[in-house]
């Protein structure tokens, strides 16, 4: 396993890695808040903003990796709220092409920091339809 680690998201807030490359072309990016990494802020506004947030710090870590959302196999949105996921669902399709990741999403009691959303991926780095064990 070998960690991924970038300056353009923010730091982890715990005992784990931004992300880890499984050495198995699969690469698992750890729930990204919406912090903005430069002010260790959640941006101004609501979900759709913390979104894009957390969305661009999943990005960064993925292209520290050498990848790109393009590369995404699943995707993981964790809500405060179910009452976001349409404002949450506009702003992950500005993220998102077809063919679209395989998605899950659950409202959550809470989120650390307070924050409205957590995304989490895995991605993929090639797609070469060969099978790997891990």
């Amino acid at each position: 396993m070998k960690p991924i680690q970038t300056e353009k998201a923010p730091a982890a807030i715990g005992p784990y890695s931004q992300a880890i490359d499984s050495g198995a072309g699969i690469v698992f990016v750890s729930g990204q808040l919406p912090i903005d990494p430069a002010t260790g802020a959640f941006p101004e506004g609501g979900v759709k903003e913390q979104t894009r947030q957390s969305l661009t710090n999943a990005k960064a870590i993925l292209e520290a990796a050498g990848l790109s959302l393009a590369n995404v196999v699943k995707t993981t949105v964790f809500l405060a709220d179910m009452g976001d996921f349409g404002a949450m669902n506009e702003v992950y399709a500005e993220f998102f092409k077809a063919p679209f990741p395989a998605r899950s999403a659950v409202a959550v009691k809470t989120l650390p920091k307070g924050a409205l959303v957590e995304i989490e991926c895995i991605a993929a780095k090639d797609f070469s339809g060969s099978i790997r064990l891990i």
